[in-house]
């Protein structure tokens, strides 16, 4: 029917229709279903990906927004820290950070303070607490240089970004809400006390949704969004801050992650990624193009490993740089000078002037504080959409994250006494990846020959047939890097195998790309 226009599946117009698959866009359609409202969802790419897949990787408090006196911000998102750990054990897990003292830089004084407020600011309760390390002493200081004696170590939890979003919608589409990937706005219009929203599908063409609501959470592209609805207009302003991150191979033993202080103020994480590797990260940029120009500039690169190199033995070059994104951050606009004291806090903006169906547009947020940003949008929504429900999302588990105790290791081991034919390395990665789902993914699998074709060490065919068939999966890409990591550790020639393979086996998806 491309050309063509369709409808609402049924005559009933939705309570929302979402625009954005990024974590908040997501986030509000999981909320909005699970209180009984009929919700769409459309983003005009796969789902996260654009900067919900580039982030750094963190649930976590903001150490350092403590500095900003951004002290509501830090304690929600302490407290939700906490909440995503239970909600989803298998692709967010408990991470210990060093923080090597710099006496130059901040005085030791002022970091315990600011340790102690985010030891105490969010209630913990799983995570241990902040200790002083002697780094002369201990694994933790192997790789610094001499100089640096005093750091503290304290708690932050890591999270697989993309899969978050994608357990998100899976949870939402499960609840009743129509999730539309490569489906992109192309514009909306009030009638007759409704929105009607016309996209423009892939594969479907053109399509019109009426909603009673129009939820705008594009992200970088929000002020775009509000530019093409007609009649309306916002006051309110995204900053765009582009965030980079490279990149290279582990350098120090241990499971411990570094937060580095820089002599311009700012912090740079570096944290284990997928065993062999470190991402190190990130930068505060001003963006001012299309947030889909943004690229990692050759400074970035320089600045992220100058930053490593005032504090590790073993010097860094560009050469080590085994990869490298970019996000581009839509922080609600503070006017503050500096990139890094902008808010990371988010706001929300409600058109419905003169009775008007209402427009709900988000500025800002961060990763970490999504369930309660989706929370408070559906409340700020209640008088438009009287038969929502109470709050839910608090205490419910994601897809997959309904681990006994939420308890991973234990979890671990029953996957490999259930499979004893995984190896230790595959029964890690789909744990991981997919948490209490394992079972459905290796439905009636009953030796390692059953996952199909072997394309790296720990990826197989059945799993990407498992998320072609249940999570949108529509491109080689959308597997090796959304769905999965697999890509980071894949050689060219074994991507564009998998490529090759991918097109001879969904040739109809393919072509709809194309």
């Amino acid at each position: 029917m491309t050309g063509s226009a369709g409808t609402n599946a049924s005559d009933a117009p939705l309570d929302l229709f979402v625009i954005g698959g990024g974590i908040n866009g997501v986030g509000i359609a999981r909320d909005a279903a699970g209180r009984g409202l009929s919700v769409a969802l459309c983003e005009k790419d796969d789902l996260a990906q654009g900067t919900s897949s580039r982030s750094g990787k963190l649930v976590h408090g903001g150490l350092r927004y403590l500095e900003y006196y951004e002290f509501r911000l830090v304690r929600e998102a302490l407290i939700e820290r906490e909440v995503l750990l239970e909600s989803a054990p298998h692709i967010i897990w408990p991470m210990r950070f060093v923080l090597p003292h710099s006496p130059q830089d901040r005085p030791a004084w002022l970091i315990r303070l600011g340790l102690f407020l985010y030891d105490h600011l969010g209630g913990r309760k799983r995570l241990p607490g902040t200790r002083v390390v002697k780094l002369r002493d201990g694994v933790e200081g192997e790789p610094l240089l001499d100089q640096y004696r005093l750091g503290f170590e304290y708690s932050d939890c890591w999270v697989d970004d993309s899969r978050l979003v994608i357990l998100n919608a899976l949870d939402a589409a499960r609840r009743g809400a129509d999730i539309l990937p490569r489906t992109a706005f192309t514009q909306a219009r009030r009638v007759d006390g409704l929105w009607q929203v016309t996209v423009n599908d892939a594969q479907a063409g053109r399509r019109d949704y009426y909603a009673r609501v129009l939820v705008n959470a594009a992200g970088p592209w929000v002020n775009t969004v509000i530019d093409t609805v007609d009649g309306s207009s916002s006051a309110r302003n995204v900053r765009l801050v582009k965030g980079s991150h490279i990149v290279v191979k582990k350098f120090w033993q241990g499971d411990h992650a570094y937060l580095l202080q820089n002599t311009d103020k700012r912090v740079i994480f570096v944290n284990p990624y997928q065993q062999h590797y470190a991402l190190i990260g990130t930068t505060d940029i001003p963006h001012s193009g299309p947030p889909e120009s943004a690229e990692v500039d050759p400074a970035e690169i320089e600045y992220l490993i100058g930053t490593v190199n005032r504090y590790f033995r073993q010097a860094l070059s560009v050469d080590d740089v085994e990869h490298a994104y970019t996000g581009v951050r839509p922080l609600y606009d503070d006017q503050s000078d500096n990139p890094s004291a902008v808010t990371r806090d988010y706001v929300f903006d409600v058109d419905a002037a003169d009775g008007q169906a209402p427009l709900l547009s988000v500025f800002g947020g961060k990763i970490t504080t999504f369930r309660k940003l989706a929370e408070h949008a559906i409340d700020r929504l209640k008088p438009y959409v009287s038969n929502a429900g109470e709050r839910w999302t608090a205490g419910q588990t994601l897809p997959g994250g309904d681990l006994p105790d939420a308890d991973f290791d234990a979890f671990l081991r029953r996957v490999m006494q259930s499979y004893p034919w995984l190896d230790q390395a595959t029964a890690m990665h789909l744990a991981h990846a997919y948490g209490t789902r394992i079972d459905a993914l290796l439905d009636q699998a009953k030796c390692i020959d059953d996952l199909g074709v072997r394309f790296a060490a720990t990826f197989y065919a059945r799993e990407a047939i498992y998320v072609v068939q249940t999570e949108w999966a529509k491109t080689a890409d959308d597997i090796l890097f959304r769905r999965s990591k697999h890509g980071v550790h894949m050689t060219l020639a074994e991507r564009r195998a998998f490529t090759q393979w991918f097109k001879a086996k969904f040739p109809v998806i393919v072509a709809s790309e194309s």
